[in-house]
């Protein structure tokens, strides 16, 4: 049993004892010293509903050299999610196709006994010996083997849509449901994007958009790409399909979300959208609001991804989009990618870099104590938003709270009391502790970042999964 005693309520500023019942071992990932037992003193912590990453890559199947589901959710409840989406760029892609024997990747889901990568995903609990530590769904490719030449057959996946035929679903189908659609790395093309929204629609997904598309270019155009002497991407890249996207949404009513958004133009033409009344949101990531193009001169391939890192004035633009309310949420595009690979040079190197485990940190420092937003608006941005979109229902502390009786002194959430504990998902935060990104301490496989030795503010300390402690740096 852990008490936490004195902590604060995020949304309601309360101060309440806060009980955790024992922890489940095959889900709990610790540090060093962590505990899980025991009462303490929390009055300068917060606990708030879990965060959620509606934009993570965790490489299993077919690449898990680079990440497994294991280090990918172990990397999650370190950062304090609670729940994540899957993109669909697995090895098989996540297209419902059955998998053929020699595919790439073939082999992971086949010695799963799995029919194809979604089957493979939504039962990995049960054929890899386990209960991982983060709740997650699943997105479904918009075209086959998001090779953008024919669009996804709902006939291949709708069976794995949340309320579809789930009184016959096995638990495990019923928890990892597939619930959005994307070919994200990819617009899109405009050759299929009217199928692909009709599938949309007739399934009730959103489609989520990698609003970007280029042929060529290796960063930002502008002055870094004509110093380095490299090809760039022009900002226009994102802005074209953002519109062709916007007119579409008005088109079909489908709600669209862009994803890393990062550039002055193109939310303008989002606040347009959405003063409009349009079924649009938006997001983007961390490394557009603490970084620019310039950032290649110091931290070169760390410094790689798609849509590339854009002009200091587009990095403003963005941070202004947040502080206005125009960017709904943020996520991290978790990208993992082996240290070989990454070394290769800047052309050849592959786009992407990590982001769970230190999102939170670089936030506030670029966010809060910029003085941009609220403590309690970037846990929005983090938790209820994207849980929202999602459309999962973020825990109501407040609400558990109304159950217990209110007497002189302070009240107590005891989590073994609540009626129905396999739903609460919370995340215990030092709003203000001071600490150093440092990527050897990383859960997640990779270590590819720029933010290594940052000194950041603002840090999950437990995590916690239907009321059961999944990760904990508390005492630590």
């Amino acid at each position: 049993m852990l008490t936490l005693h004195d902590i604060r309520v995020w949304d309601t500023g309360e101060r309440i004892d806060l009980v955790i019942p024992g922890t489940d071992s095959r889900r709990f990932f610790d540090e060093p010293g962590a505990v899980s037992e025991g009462a303490f003193d929390a009055s300068t912590l917060t606990v708030a509903p879990g965060f959620a990453d509606p934009h993570v890559h965790f490489r299993d199947p077919g690449q898990t050299y680079k990440e497994s589901m294991r280090s990918g959710c172990a990397a999650a409840a370190s950062g304090g999610y609670t729940r994540v989406l899957i993109m669909p760029n697995t090895l098989p892609a996540m297209d419902g196709k059955p998998v053929r024997a020699g595919a790439p990747g073939a082999d992971d889901v086949l010695a799963a006994q799995a029919r194809d990568t979604i089957d493979y995903l939504q039962h990995y609990d049960a054929t890899h010996d386990g209960m991982l530590p983060v709740r997650y769904d699943l997105c479904v490719c918009a075209s086959v083997d998001r090779a953008g030449g024919e669009a996804s057959d709902p006939k291949d996946w709708q069976d794995q849509l949340p309320g579809v035929n789930d009184d016959s679903k096995d638990p495990y189908q019923r928890a990892h449901p597939v619930t959005a659609i994307s070919d994200d790395g990819a617009a899109v093309p405009d050759a299929i994007l009217d199928q692909v929204l009709a599938n949309a629609q007739a399934t009730g997904l959103y489609l989520i958009e990698h609003c970007e598309h280029h042929d060529s270019g290796i960063i930002n155009e502008g002055p870094v790409s004509h110093k380095l002497g490299v090809p760039g991407i022009p900002e226009d890249t994102e802005l074209r399909i953002v519109t062709r996207d916007i007119e579409a949404a008005r088109r079909t009513g489908v709600h669209i979300h862009f994803q890393h958004v990062s550039t002055a133009g193109s939310f303008e033409a989002i606040r347009a959208a959405k003063s409009e009344g349009l079924p649009i949101t938006c997001e983007t990531a961390p490394h557009y609001l603490a970084l620019n193009d310039e950032a290649i001169f110091k931290y070169g391939v760390m410094a790689k991804m798609n849509p590339p890192l854009r002009s200091e004035a587009d990095r403003r633009a963005t941070v202004a989009a947040i502080a206005d309310g125009t960017v709904d949420l943020i996520a991290t595009d978790h990208a993992p990618h082996a240290q070989s690979e990454k070394e290769a040079g800047l052309e050849q190197a592959p786009n992407g870099i990590i982001g769970l485990e230190c999102a939170y940190g670089v936030c506030h420092r670029v966010l809060v104590d910029g003085g941009y937003i609220s403590d309690r608006r970037l846990i929005e941005l983090m938790s209820t938003a994207p849980e929202h979109l999602m459309g999962h229902t973020p825990t109501d502390i407040a609400g558990l709270l109304n159950t217990t009786a209110r007497c002189a002194t302070k009240r107590t959430l005891d989590l073994t009391a609540v009626e129905h504990p396999e739903t609460v998902d919370l995340v215990i935060l030092d709003t203000s502790r001071h600490w150093t990104v440092d990527k050897n301490r990383f859960h997640s496989k990779a270590r590819n970042t720029p933010f290594d030795g940052w000194q950041v503010t603002g840090m999950p300390l437990a995590t916690v999964i239907g009321s059961q402690l999944v990760f904990s740096r508390i005492g630590a």
